[in-house]
């Protein structure tokens, strides 16, 4: 589908009462605020300082929380790095941009979240892990493909967490950095916030890192702290788990020795990054730009981490699809949070708003910038959106299975191709051990979520195949 097909298309689609409602341009005003938007890869909330089971050290993020707005029900809709990189340039679900694995490149069919803010006066710039075109190690030419980004600065490999592919950014020519790869992303994106200091126009920019995801190897000093803890785990991790188990590949899940080595890896990666975050903030106050600024920390999916018998992502559970989400902005009530329902697919037209620029039509999402700052009532989402493909063979992604599933405030419900697969009551049971799929009490419950799930799907042109799905209940397991 090219970008006037899908416009056209777009046109006489609405999304249905329980999806995210399209986000309504919003009238420009004069105040433009600079934004710095920074996302780590696979932190997950629970995974923060104070949250139980929590050992972590990050201390510039725990300050930002708690000084700025936290969205504490902030949902990734597909929790996987490309899914929900594309969701976050393009305002769109990925089955409606086809971006569907992570060896999906993201076509420019409409106007990327980089467009969007260059058109509206910003200088623009990237920094990090983009993963969105033809694979993670393709240097990705000037045009459509960066999505309005002005100043450029992707890099290849972002797995390789020490000395570092980037290239240059006009002719392509690969370079490796030295060091450890998000210090050096930090430096380029202070590079860039430098060159902004005493200019008139504003500007955006996105940072990617890429730890804490895997292969959990943050510098010594950071991972040596964890060492001498006793670390605790979260009560649904059970090993070792089933020889027969979709992922028994894991090395880390065939024992507690086996994943708490891989937890020091990956605390010490979100105590890495918190230093990161810690030397933009101080950029930030050292150039005057704080109090001009529009700051947020996130992060794209969770990390399982032995939850439910899984490493890694891709599955409904909360380990998997519930991130942070911290704001600062200079008009915003702090410090407070809100427990309103937010997802990745809000993400761009709130952005948008923010700025206080406007969002464009197509976007899937609702832009959440009048309830984060206070201005006048919000109708919350009653539901956020969940979805996953299994990806082919020799790939993480096929121990994990294709579903669509949804998250209220108080239920996680989710159908994988052969039957209704999980449903768990979130407020009862916080680490979802009890799998109420079969529960004759729950018959009501789950055929409104049946409903919203078939509408959502027919309102963004999704092909999950509800009439064969929903005659059984999965064999896969759930909890």
């Amino acid at each position: 589908m090219n970008r006037r097909e899908f416009l056209k298309q777009s046109a006489v689609v609405s999304l249905a009462a329980t999806a995210a409602h399209a986000a309504p341009a919003q009238a420009s005003t004069t105040k433009k605020w600079n934004v710095l938007y920074v996302f780590s890869d696979q932190h997950r909330a629970a995974s923060l300082p104070g949250e139980p089971f929590s050992q972590v050290e990050a201390p510039t993020l725990d300050r930002f929380r708690r000084q700025n707005l936290s969205m504490d029900c902030c949902i990734s809709n597909y929790p996987l790095c490309v899914p929900h990189r594309a969701i976050l340039m393009s305002g769109l679900y990925p089955n409606q941009s086809n971006v569907i694995g992570n060896e999906s490149t993201l076509q420019p069919i409409v106007p990327g979240l980089g467009e969007t803010f260059k058109k509206a006066g910003y200088h623009t710039g990237y920094v990090g892990k983009w993963h969105l075109y033809r694979g993670e190690d393709q240097f990705v030419p000037k045009g459509p493909y960066r999505f309005g980004f002005d100043d450029w600065h992707a890099w290849a490999n972002t797995n390789k967490h020490y000395d570092g592919i980037t290239f240059d950014q006009e002719t392509g020519e690969r370079k490796t950095l030295p060091g450890y790869q998000p210090t050096r992303m930090t430096d380029q994106a202070i590079e860039f916030l430098d060159s902004q200091k005493g200019q008139d126009k504003p500007w955006l920019l996105v940072v990617s890192w890429n730890p804490p995801h895997p292969p959990y190897n943050p510098p010594p000093e950071d991972r040596d702290r964890y060492g001498a803890l006793k670390l605790t785990t979260r009560p649904n991790v059970r090993l070792p788990i089933p020889a027969d188990h979709p992922a028994q590949a894991w090395p880390a899940l065939q024992s507690f020795d086996t994943l708490h080595e891989a937890q020091q890896g990956y605390y010490g990666g979100i105590t890495a990054i918190d230093k990161e975050f810690a030397r933009l903030l101080k950029t930030l106050d050292d150039h005057g730009m704080t109090g001009n600024t529009i700051i947020v920390y996130t992060s794209d999916h969770g990390d399982l981490m032995g939850s439910h018998g899984h490493m890694a992502k891709q599955m409904p559970h909360e380990e998997s699809c519930h991130v942070p989400f911290f704001l600062h902005h200079p008009e915003a009530k702090t410090p407070h949070a809100s427990d309103a329902l937010f997802a990745s697919i809000d993400i761009y037209p709130t952005l948008c708003g923010l700025a206080g620029i406007a969002a464009p039509q197509h976007c899937s999402g609702r832009d959440f910038s009048a309830h984060m700052l206070g201005r006048h009532a919000f109708k919350e989402s009653e539901m956020v959106f969940l979805m996953n493909n299994q990806g082919p063979p020799n790939r993480q992604e096929v121990n994990t299975p294709t579903y669509r599933g949804l998250r209220t405030k108080t239920h996680t419900y989710a159908v994988q191709l052969d039957g209704r697969w999980v449903l768990y009551d979130n407020i009862a049971d916080p680490y979802q051990m009890k799998n109420l799929i079969a529960d004759p009490k729950s018959t009501q419950l789950i055929e409104k979520f049946d409903a919203a799930l078939i509408a959502w799907s027919k309102s963004t042109g999704d092909a999950f195949p509800y009439e064969t799905a929903l005659k059984s209940s999965s064999s896969y397991p759930g909890a």
